[in-house]
Parts: C-alpha cells; sequence; structure tokens
C-alpha cells in the first residue's frame, strides 16, 4: 500500500483480511510522498487468482495508491496490479524474471491503432508497460522513515 488516507487504513485491513481468509494487521508509517497519508507493506501467501482477488478488494477506494504483485509458479504466470486514484488499475502478467508478457493481440493491436494514425506507438507501448503507472508511483515506492529497506546488490 504506497498511499492510503488514514481513515482508509483499517478498511484496507479488513480488505485484504477478507481475501486472504485470516486476521490482518498491518504496519503503518507516514507517506512523506503525500502528507496527510499513509503507507505499509505486507507479503502474504495464497492460492493462484490471489493477487486479483487483493486488487479488486482493494480498488474500490479512490484515493488509494497501491500495487499487488504475485510470483509465478508451476502452474501459472506472475501477475502485478498497479492502481492510482488518476490511472486507475493496470494489469500486467510476469514471466519468471518479473519482465512485462504482453500478449500478441494485445501488440498487434497497438500496431494497428498506430498505423490508422488514432495514436503514437511508443505512447501505446508505454501503456501496456505500465509506464504511466510507474511514473506515479515512484515517488511512493522509496521507504518511508521507518520502513524496512531492502536493499539488492548486483552480482557481475
Amino acid at each position: 500500500m504506497h498511499s492510503a488516507p488514514r481513515a482508509l487504513c483499517p478498511h484496507v485491513e479488513w480488505a485484504v483480511a477478507g481475501v486472504l481468509g485470516t486476521r490482518v494487521s498491518l504496519d503503518w508509517i507516514r507517506q512523506p510522498a503525500a502528507p496527510g497519508t499513509w503507507r505499509s507493506e505486507f507479503s502474504w501467501q495464497g492460492q493462484v487468482g490471489t493477487a486479483s482477488k487483493l486488487a479488486s478488494a482493494l480498488r474500490g477506494w479512490h484515493l488509494l495508491r497501491f500495487e499487488v504483485t504475485a510470483e509465478p509458479c508451476p502452474t501459472a504466470e506472475g501477475e502485478r496490479y498497479s492502481c492510482t486514484p488518476d490511472l486507475g488499475i493496470f494489469h500486467a502478467v510476469t514471466g519468471i524474471h518479473g519482465d512485462i508478457l504482453i500478449p500478441e493481440d494485445r501488440l498487434r493491436a497497438a500496431l494497428q491503432r498506430s498505423q490508422r494514425g488514432e495514436t503514437d506507438l511508443e505512447a501505446e507501448l508505454n501503456k501496456l508497460l505500465g509506464k504511466p503507472w510507474d511514473d506515479e508511483l515512484e515517488p511512493f515506492r522509496y521507504a518511508g522513515e521507518g520502513a524496512p529497506v531492502r536493499w539488492l546488490h548486483q552480482v557481475v
């Protein structure tokens, strides 16, 4: 959860608990990117399809910024859902290395819209990759004061 007004925090917990079928208590900290809002991170485990249920449960509140990810498993690709008040929800299928997998029909449709002059191909591809959502969420992804930080290192 990248940002939520304080009044919605318990509702977010109830929504997540309803999907996961267990009590959920999130550790909320202030979100410096949007004063007056709070952020939290939560790792979860569930059946295939749980990510879409979580995203659906949270998307009803217009003031939330969040991402839900599911890692790929032997029976399903991974998923990423991103949501902002201005853009709504974005869904992408992800592969084993976290890359976004764009279905062929969506690529063909983007090419056709571009060829007909309805849109710019670069803009279409950026939407398929979720760039507008990444651009809006990036300032909210940085850990706030007191948040756990996970450092990643490149191995060469």
